[in-house]
């Protein structure tokens, strides 16, 4: 089978519906949730514009281990609280940040991100793990970006 998802749209909430309409498309019926998550984060790093890593940090035993991601090698290990995962797996709240080098206690992974956000991913009120996008850019990530990586993590949880 072969996957070829061109997504544009002229406005952000239009890119987001149809992200997370192709997710669906692709984690429906699969039962694996390190594929789900490759797939996933290939997906997105591929739709979304500035950013230079999509993840995943999966909770083992109430600790952040590196999932599947696309981007440059990372953090292999982060404690709940540290960092800005560490603080959405802490909080179990969605951590967007513009400038993470003002961030307390940022664990700068990749010196060229200066954006993140980071959404939990919870499901039956466990936290799986949280999904994790860096910008280069400064202040990258708007409302309506975290209304749409929400969705997006919705989507997930239930198949991871």
């Amino acid at each position: 089978m072969t996957y070829d998802f061109k997504i544009a749209a002229a406005d952000k909430a239009t890119l987001y519906r149809d992200l997370a309409s192709a997710l669906k498309g692709l984690v429906t019926g699969e039962p694996d949730a390190v594929a789900n998550m490759a797939n996933a984060a290939a997906l997105i790093y591929e739709t979304l514009d500035d950013v230079n890593w999509v993840g995943f940090y999966r909770n083992v035993g109430g600790e952040l281990v590196l999932g599947p991601f696309q981007g440059r090698a990372a953090c292999i290990r982060i404690q709940f609280g540290e960092g800005v995962c560490g603080a959405a797996a802490q909080t179990r709240q969605v951590q967007r940040i513009k400038d993470v080098h003002a961030f307390p206690g940022h664990i700068a992974c990749d010196s060229a991100s200066n954006s993140e956000i980071v959404v939990p991913l919870i499901r039956d009120g466990e936290l799986l793990g949280v999904l994790d996008i860096d910008s280069p850019k400064h202040a990258r990530f708007t409302e309506e970006d975290e209304a749409g990586v929400v969705r997006l993590s919705e989507i997930l949880s239930g198949v991871l």
